[in-house]
């Protein structure tokens, strides 16, 4: 009772959040971000992982979307909690100390920045498959093939993580949710209409390949980074609940559809990436192909924007807009290097979703019950009055 107490009087006297109402991300809005940040590259290689595994993973695919969803759930209960929790590394400061939350940056940027490199990767794979023999001179050098492309795409992502607004992002965001949806269409026309067909039969399970399997599944749901930003950048923070589940909800039925039809259309004989297999001359494999390139490009700026907003919160100028252009144009720049130096798609994507995904999005749940242990533990021992305002003080559990 006493901690109910002490939750309900820490809550009237927290610090107001800003209510204007033209200011922050609408409902609408941050759905489009969420499903921009769930469905991502994944959807072109889930086909590819059912394969791997067998009809009977598709339980897989449904069992990890519950459980982070679950996992997403538990991340604003932390925030609520607590108004003084901002973002992923502050729920590992409250719950393992300052050592909990180097780590838990570590793994968290570390996972949103590489996935930021693919997203380069894959569109200069693919454009240079599409245009070989293509490049341009600068400064006297000849820059052709996959370095060409890179930078094309840097050039063009470059614009968009200027936006520090989560609330303009979210029509960048609309873009690549419509291009998910329309990549899915464009799939099952080709398997119904242009005469490839859904004749394959598969296998029921595939024990060999579950570890694939489920990597590449975890891999689709690694937005828990983002999702704190989302929630911070809210009009209304209450509604994220719901936020969460029609994203995952949606998130699901586009990969579960996409992998489903994959599979009856090419069976064992899937590659990496659906798109590799479809027939170049069909229209709607050109289609699904440039929807491909598209995708990543909407992407981008979601998916790094916690890494620039940590950075800049970490300087003393962090209202400027020009630092703030200064340091997101780094981080691209930086990409680029990375993507042109590790150019290995499949092998980056594996290691993302075995390790890093795992690690931020389901491992949150033992944070989780660690940082509530404590909160309660401590609850009557660490209230302080001050300036007639109720403070929760977290001494033991930083020194735990």
């Amino acid at each position: 009772m006493e901690c109910q107490k002490v939750n309900e009087v820490e809550r009237q006297n927290q610090l107001p959040q800003p209510e204007v109402p033209n200011r922050g991300t609408t409902f609408l809005g941050t759905c489009f971000n969420g499903l921009n940040a769930l469905s991502g590259v994944g959807i072109l290689s889930i086909p590819y992982a059912l394969s791997q595994g067998g009809w009977l993973s598709l339980i897989l695919l449904f069992l990890v979307a519950v459980l982070c969803w679950y996992t997403g759930l538990l991340l604003r209960r932390c925030m609520d909690s607590d108004p003084l929790i901002r973002s992923y590394p502050d729920i590992g400061e409250r719950a393992f100390g300052y050592k909990g939350r180097t780590l838990v940056s570590i793994f968290m940027y570390l996972e949103l920045y590489l996935v930021a490199v693919e997203f380069l990767i894959l569109e200069g794979d693919n454009l240079d498959k599409l245009f070989p023999n293509t490049g341009f001179k600068f400064a006297g050098l000849y820059i052709g093939g996959k370095t060409a492309f890179v930078l094309l795409t840097a050039l063009v992502i470059l614009p968009t993580t200027w936006l520090k607004s989560l609330g303009m992002l979210a029509y960048v965001s609309a873009g690549g949710v419509m291009a998910s949806v329309l990549l899915v269409g464009c799939v099952l026309w080709v398997g119904a209409v242009d005469g490839v067909g859904f004749h394959e039969n598969g296998v029921l399970l595939n024990g060999r390949g579950l570890p694939t399997t489920l990597s590449l599944f975890t891999f689709c749901y690694c937005g828990h980074a983002v999702f704190p930003t989302l929630c911070n950048s809210m009009k209304d923070r209450s509604q994220f609940s719901k936020v969460l589940l029609i994203c995952f909800v949606t998130s699901t039925i586009t990969y579960g559809s996409m992998a489903v039809l994959g599979y009856l259309m090419y069976g064992e004989y899937l590659k990496s990436q659906v798109t590799l297999n479809l027939p170049i001359r069909k229209i709607g494999s050109k289609i699904a192909i440039y929807t491909t390139l598209i995708n990543p490009l909407t992407k981008y700026a979601v998916i790094t924007a916690p890494i620039a907003t940590a950075i800049e919160d970490t300087l003393v100028f962090r209202n400027s807009r020009y630092l703030s252009i200064l340091i997101r144009t780094v981080i691209v720049i930086s990409t680029v290097v990375v993507a042109l130096t590790i150019p290995f798609f499949g092998y980056v994507m594996a290691f993302i979703g075995a390790f890093l995904s795992v690690t931020v999005s389901i491992r949150v749940f033992g944070g989780y019950n660690r940082y509530i242990y404590f909160y309660q533990t401590n609850c009557k021992t660490s209230l302080k009055l001050k300036d007639g305002a109720i403070k929760l003080t977290d001494n033991k559990i930083n020194n735990s």
